[in-house]
């Protein structure tokens, strides 16, 4: 009866409209009428298409309305005229609501061949929502079996592709049952799991149901659409689906979106481009949406309804109700932190994944309530969103490039907020990172590997380590600098996740511990002396430079303190490559934050070394001796550099600065011994120059030499005084007469 309704409200002539309602004409034109400015003002020659196209559209759904018996395209102009007006205007501007009860109608009801079903479901491309109604009236069509299967499977493509466009779920959540009852259609069998799999609830979940799906399982083989319907029921209800389903994420469904991808992209660039009003009428938010960039879509909760007076009063009428257990508590009304307190447990998420991303309130309830369900239909929506809308994977997608930036930021948000990455940006990264340009997204790209979950080296090796080899050798100096920084923030992520694990464990559980431990240690073991070796190479192909060296360093500085910050039994020495470029650097800032890495390389070998000896209920791993040996050939090259000018001739790094006096003599350098101390370093020197021009203001000499003795404990202070904590500490904790007098100092200050 309400469809009869609908029909005959079409075929009526525009009369008078009440103030506050749209007709179809000001919906098309994303405005308001006013019947008293609309004849007084001069339509422009769009306003006049406009008006041309919404009569032409008025009398193609009038027509189809209007169909009885079955009807033939051939030699039929009238068909074919109104069947390409509903196609363009589609195309163009999308649909209105009041067009999908009449085109589904007859698209389903068999009336007309399946060329034309076929092309009228193509064409249904909202502008704004679907109603619900129409969807429904629509499904009830397919139990009189008046239409192909051919019609039928297009027909569930459509539904799943505009979902997240239909402005109410009750009572499609009502029709799970019917739906599921054609799981025993094997072609309509993967669209029908990947409907239930958008409608599932926690009450969906029946022991038939999940007796059926194994029945099929056995029958069909372990396909990816059951898989994924049978984990989402085990994520509900565990104690009911008790056999063993792969734990990793795959790409459950294949991409339904196709025939309606174009007109959706159309629809959308023209409307938020056109129409301000538009924005506010979509989906009931205040920002311009989009189907096909799903991450616009669903980015922002929609409103239960698309009349917002109607969605005040449901919030009046709902007020007294918001406290009682036995109703879910609507996302769209949830607005403070407090009504998520009260209502944490009556939540229920959205069908629209993608708007938890983008709400601080969700995620919070994400945090705490460890809610798998939500977990698994998040990481399905993310992995098909990432999949189908990469920029350099999917060859038309190279138009949207600055939509996507948008969505891979608002992903590693949504990751640092977290505090853990997703699986399905690793798999995402996995697969296109040896197809990626390295320019395309590339901040957004390379903080997403900074979220990487921790795995094997093998698997990282060759889906991370080997494509960014590649990338990295032959880009500019600052993508490597980008890729440092990235493998540092890994790191870093990686020992947070350790440290936070090491404090939820309970001593019964340490020898579980050590085993994971051991597998951390390896891995990123492997990543640091991944990062080592193409540090070295980098060095060497951007001859030292400095803010590479930087970048370098700053990474290093989070490896000196594993041991001790992060309670992890692994440290492990920048390779020579990278000791020595910084050890001879021309800048202070290098010079400064290698002697600080050195020093808390020392805290931490010398904690470590205590507590093997003292035997303290530490996780037992120890540091082979190659690590201490090390840790001391460098110390001495530093030393013998910076304080005792023999670093020519005590150095016994096998890559180190030893020479013989001979060839140091063919350098012809004046006091070529003592060019790297503190005084005459060039990385110190601008600090002696300046040194002797407030120690000695009428010597223009510079004679460096007059800084000895009691000065160069003046000159040390100086130093101190400029910033160079890194020196100090390294100079006080390494050089036994400094630091006996820096001890002596502290102990006359305390008395």
């Amino acid at each position: 009866m309400q469809r009869r309704q609908s029909s005959e409200t079409l075929k009526k002539p525009p009369q008078a409209h009440h103030k506050n309602q749209t007709d179809l004409s000001a919906w098309r034109k994303g405005r308001r009428t006013d019947p008293e400015k609309s004849v007084q003002s001069h339509q422009s020659p769009n306003d006049q298409e406009n008006d041309s196209e919404q009569d032409s559209l008025e009398e193609a759904l009038s027509y189809f309305g209007q169909v009885q018996d079955r009807v033939s395209l051939r030699k039929n102009n009238v068909l074919q005229k109104h069947l390409t007006t509903v196609e363009s205007i589609a195309v163009q501007r999308g649909l209105p609501p009041e067009g999908f009860d009449v085109l589904l109608k007859v698209a389903l009801s068999g009336k007309l061949a399946d060329t034309v079903n076929t092309r009228l479901l193509k064409s249904l491309v909202p502008a704004s929502v679907i109603p619900e109604t129409s969807v429904v009236s629509a499904v009830s069509w397919l139990c009189v079996s008046k239409c192909s299967d051919n019609i039928q499977l297009l027909f569930l493509r459509w539904l799943i592709t505009m979902f997240d466009f239909i402005d109410h779920k009750e009572e499609l959540h009502a029709l799970y049952g019917f739906f599921f009852s054609f799981l025993q259609d094997e072609k309509m069998c993967p669209y029908v799991c990947h409907l239930l799999y958008l409608l599932t609830r926690k009450e969906s979940v029946k022991p038939f149901r999940i007796r059926r799906l194994l029945d099929l399982q056995v029958k069909m083989g372990m396909q990816p659409h059951l898989q994924a319907l049978l984990s989402l029921y085990k994520l509900f209800c565990p104690e009911l689906v008790t056999i063993t389903l792969p734990g990793k994420m795959k790409t459950y469904f294949k991409n339904s979106e196709g025939p309606w991808k174009a007109a959706i992209n159309t629809v959308r660039r023209r409307n938020q481009a056109n129409s301000p009003v538009f924005q506010t009428l979509f989906l009931g938010t205040a920002q311009p949406q989009s189907r096909k960039r799903k991450w616009n879509t669903q980015l922002m909760i929609p409103a239960s309804s698309t009349n917002r007076n109607n969605l005040e009063e449901d919030r009046e009428k709902n007020c007294v109700k918001l406290y009682s257990r036995d109703e879910s508590f609507p996302v769209e009304q949830l607005q403070t932190f407090s009504q998520l307190l009260q209502n944490i447990h009556r939540l229920e998420f959205p069908s629209q994944m993608g708007s938890v991303l983008t709400n601080p309130l969700l995620l919070h309830y994400m945090n705490c309530i460890k809610d798998e369900s939500v977990y698994l239909r998040l990481y399905y929506w993310m992995g098909q969103t990432l999949q189908e809308e990469c920029t350099w994977c999917v060859a038309d997608n190279s138009q949207y490039e600055e939509e996507f930036k948008d969505f891979l930021e608002t992903v590693y948000k949504t990751e640092c907020f977290l505090q853990e990455g997703f699986s399905s940006c690793e798999e995402f990264l996995y697969k296109s990172l040896p197809l990626w340009d390295g320019v395309c997204c590339r901040s957004q790209v390379l903080r997403l590997v900074s979220w990487i979950p921790l795995g094997t080296f093998s698997e990282m090796k060759s889906h991370l380590y080997d494509p960014l080899v590649q990338l990295f050798f032959t880009s500019s100096l600052y993508f490597k600098c980008s890729v440092i920084e990235s493998l540092k923030e890994l790191l870093q992520n990686w020992l947070n996740w350790h440290v936070i694990h090491l404090d939820s464990e309970s001593d019964s559980q340490v020898h579980s511990l050590n085993t994971t431990l051991s597998g951390l240690v390896n891995t990123v073991a492997e990543l640091i002396h991944f990062v080592g070796r193409i540090s070295t190479v980098a060095l060497r192909l951007e001859n030292n430079h400095l803010f590479l060296l930087y970048f370098i360093l700053d990474f290093y500085e989070t490896v000196c303190d594993i041991y001790l910050r992060y309670n992890l039994p692994l440290l492990i020495m920048p390779p020579a490559g990278v000791f020595y470029p910084a050890l001879l650097s021309m800048d202070s800032v290098n010079l400064n934050q290698l002697c600080y890495i050195m020093y808390r390389y020392r805290t931490n070998l010398v904690a470590a070394k205590e507590n093997d000896l003292s035997k303290k209920k530490m996780l037992q791993f120890k540091f082979s001796s190659q690590t201490y040996q090390e840790y001391n050939q460098y110390l001495i090259a530093m030393v013998g550099c910076l304080w005792t000018s023999s670093a020519f001739q005590k150095d016994t790094h096998p890559q180190g600065l030893r020479m013989d006096d001979e060839l140091l003599k063919k350098t012809a350098v004046k006091e070529v011994k003592t060019s790297f101390n503190i005084v005459n370093h060039p990385a110190m020197m601008g600090y002696a120059v300046h040194f002797l021009q407030q120690a000695w203001p009428d010597d223009t000499t510079f004679n460096f030499s007059l800084i000895k003795g009691r000065r160069w404990d003046w000159y040390l202070e100086y130093l101190y005084s400029q910033g160079l904590e890194g020196l100090k500490v390294f100079i006080e904790s390494s050089i036994n007469r400094v630091s006996q007098a820096s001890h002596s100092k502290a102990e006359n200050v305390q008395v």
